[in-house]
């Protein structure tokens, strides 16, 4: 009888243009576009908002709640600063203005209301330098993607030093015993949330793939090691990021130095203990800075990354991994001579040997390889070595179209997102008819890869697994096209300094 009733609730709201859906903590109304055939759930909560008490905690648990809560608009993005175009990023990359709160556990859901079969389900995190960022920026709208007969996900998490302080006191109360890290908690909470109720949606929780770009990038690689994400995905996308070893350039934390880290920031902000900090306001707390960063805290990542995969115990899944041809965090080059002594400085005697590959004008090039290469490339060729399962690779090089030489800063950071998540439409350029054709491509690549762990399919150029020896990874360009990664002699020469 209740089943039924709910099949008649269902029926009679599709038919409203409104959709109800029973999750584990209440039921939720979300909305129908009859031309897409997309159901979307905007802002559903996923554990309680992480403020007074609950601030520097793991994610509580929802309370249930009663009546039906209309989920039809994003939740707050996360505490950060106010967004301002800067660089590459115009205002399509960006959150909205507002609304910005600590109240920010919210995720949201594009479903396919095409058939009855089960649909696998994508679970994007965005990036932003894990400072800022949210589901709610333009180019991560789920509903093309969900046309392409997926369940699509996005999930917020907590950004900056909200996300990421570590102190001794935070420690001592902890039941696991760290600190820090729990941006990586909102994750995993959110991805136990979609395990738990996506069937509800059509979704399959036998068939989630994680994705992320950038700061996303970086935790689907710490999500890949971390043993409390176990059996929570089944494949893995990350664009541009990955933390598989610390470098002169990029130095491993410990659990001690983080700590330290964190006692140091409250020091500075005149704070005296732990329940002081929690009560001061968070704009006085985001306007203070501190770190933003993943580390081994023992708990989240039990071991360094090196280690987890050094010994197998990675959450052995497909991965598609990749990053662009213009992929760097800076827009001018430095000057040869700060280059070389910078070189100097961190290489030592080897520093000239780097001068003399990169050029005098090779900084840039060397940050793309040092920031985001060598970590894709590490992570790849490890896990051939200490896994099964397959990896897939590509390097997107892809001029992205501008108006005028301002705006033209070739594939740069960020620049593939709208074309793998068929959200061109999002973003104010000339585009022209082949970056559609590659939109597509490269989207059906990503919802092949998936639905079965592969991104090959019908109509896609064929792309092969990613070998150590032969390094074939997918050019996705104008053309797209399987050759030898183009930067593997740069690469390969910055691991043997490490």
């Amino acid at each position: 009888m209740k089943k039924t009733l709910l099949l008649l609730c269902f029926s009679l709201n599709l038919a409203a243009q409104n959709i109800i859906i029973q999750t584990s903590k209440g039921s939720i109304e979300g909305t129908f576009n009859s031309e897409t055939k997309v159901a979307k759930y905007l802002g559903i909560p996923f554990a309680k908002p992480p403020v007074g008490d609950l601030r520097w905690k793991a994610p509580a648990p929802l309370e249930p709640w009663t009546g039906i809560k209309a989920v039809k608009a994003f939740g707050p993005s996360p505490m950060q600063g106010k967004p301002v175009p800067f660089a590459f990023w115009p205002s399509e990359y960006l959150i909205p203005e507002s609304p910005i709160s600590e109240d920010c556990l919210y995720l949201n859901v594009w479903a396919p209301r095409t058939n009855k079969a089960k649909k696998a389900v994508l679970v994007y995190i965005y990036g932003g330098g894990f400072r800022s960022g949210g589901t709610a920026c333009p180019i991560y709208d789920g509903e093309n993607m969900a046309q392409k007969d997926i369940v699509f996900v996005s999930i917020n998490y907590r950004v900056g030093i909200f996300g990421f302080l570590a102190h001794p006191e935070l420690s001592s109360e902890a039941p696991y015993g760290a600190s820090g890290n729990y941006a990586l908690l909102d994750m995993i909470a959110g991805l136990k949330w979609v395990k738990e109720n996506i069937a509800s949606f059509g979704g399959d929780p036998n068939q989630i793939t994680i994705a992320g770009q950038s700061a996303g990038a970086f935790a689907v690689n710490f999500l890949c090691a971390s043993p409390l994400a176990k059996g929570l995905f089944q494949g893995a996308i990350a664009e541009s990021g990955a933390s598989m070893l610390p470098s002169p350039l990029r130095p491993a934390i410990t659990k001690a130095q983080a700590e330290n880290n964190g006692l140091e920031w409250a020091t500075k902000l005149g704070a005296k203990s732990l329940a002081e900090l929690r009560t001061m306001s968070a704009d006085a707390i985001q306007k203070a800075g501190g770190n933003a960063s993943p580390y081994s805290d023992g708990y989240v990542l039990p071991l360094t990354m090196q280690d987890i995969y050094a010994k197998g115990l990675q959450n052995d899944v497909p991965i598609l991994v990749g990053w662009n041809s213009e992929d760097r965090l800076s827009m001018k080059a430095a000057e040869p001579e700060v280059f070389k002594a910078t070189l100097d400085k961190h290489f030592g005697v080897r520093g000239q040997e780097l001068f003399n590959f990169y050029g005098p004008s090779g900084s840039l090039d060397l940050g793309r390889d040092e920031s985001f290469g060598i970590q894709v490339h590490t992570w790849a060729k490890t896990q051939n070595d200490k896994g099964k399962a397959p990896v897939y690779m590509y390097q997107f090089r892809r001029a992205i179209p501008g108006y005028d030489e301002s705006t033209r800063f070739g594939a740069f950071h960020t620049g593939e997102v709208p074309y793998a998540y068929a959200n061109l439409h999002t973003v104010n350029r000339p585009f022209e008819a082949v970056d559609k054709v590659l939109s597509q491509k490269m989207s059906s690549y990503w919802v092949n890869f998936t639905k079965t762990g592969n991104p090959n399919g019908a109509g896609l150029e064929v792309w092969p697994t990613f070998k150590n020896n032969t390094q074939q990874v997918q050019i996705l360009d104008k053309v797209i096209e399987t050759k030898e990664l183009p930067t593997r002699k740069a690469l390969e020469l910055l691991e043997n300094l490490n």
